[in-house]
């Protein structure tokens, strides 16, 4: 089909005269009359990228190629009379306004984190100096996935944390010495290290995950130093 046949189907669809067109076209770009409308529609002449752009758009063309290369979509306004078409126009107006009709935007991707190297411990660091931080015994950890928070690592023993946290897993915390309620930590329970979930409700706790470990219930008496929380695992 030659364009200008296309052109000319589009608009009668769309229940517009070419003087109609002709004005919107000037509103929009530099003046034009219905002869230039007219020439287009009997392909003497063509309209420029712009002008074209705006016919797509004035004539509710949704697939550029199909309609003027290939197998065409429907015009959403074929069928309609000119009243048909400016109440379809009307609600077009409309469902694009509501947020609920809104296409998703794409999501972003995620900035590449930068690699980081923090101090990695075993459990057994703490023994003889009580915080982990005071001792020599670890060995650099770099990766792009500890979080900007944590300070320091250490090597999962066991499976008390099980299945959250897995033996020989690697945790990343952020050195702090006070926990609230449900927080996941490491620390010092008369010169041994562990981790486990704090609970304050009765007395002072430390929860193990597996329910094969029972609680150990900190007494007055028993040295207890917050080494970190936990903010993530490898």
């Amino acid at each position: 089909m030659k364009i200008g046949r296309k052109l000319t189907a589009l608009r009668r669809a769309a229940g517009l005269s070419q003087q109609e067109v002709a004005s919107y076209i000037s509103e929009r770009l530099s003046p034009i009359t219905n002869r230039a409308v007219s020439k287009w529609e009997t392909d003497v002449s063509y309209p420029d990228a712009a002008q074209f752009i705006l016919l797509c758009g004035l004539y509710g063309v949704a697939d550029v190629s199909g309609e003027f290369i290939g197998e065409a979509m429907d015009s959403p306004y074929s069928g309609l009379n000119r009243e048909g078409v400016m109440l379809a126009r009307e609600l077009i107006g409309l469902i694009r306004s509501s947020e609920r009709y809104k296409a998703e935007e794409p999501a972003r991707a995620a900035a590449p984190r930068e690699k980081r190297t923090i101090p990695l411990y075993d459990m057994t660091a703490s023994q003889g100096t009580g915080i982990f931080l005071d001792s020599d015994a670890f060995v650099p950890y770099e990766s792009e996935s500890i979080p900007p928070s944590a300070n320091f690592a250490v090597r999962m023993v066991g499976d008390s944390m099980s299945p959250e946290y897995r033996n020989g897993q690697v945790l990343f915390v952020r050195s702090v010495t006070e926990l609230e309620t449900g927080d996941v930590g490491i620390f010092i329970v008369n010169g041994d290290a562990c981790c486990r979930r704090l609970d304050r409700v009765d007395g002072v706790k430390l929860i193990a995950l597996n329910p094969g470990y029972a609680p150990i219930s900190v007494k007055y008496s028993y040295e207890l130093r917050t080494v970190g929380k936990v903010v993530g695992a490898a």
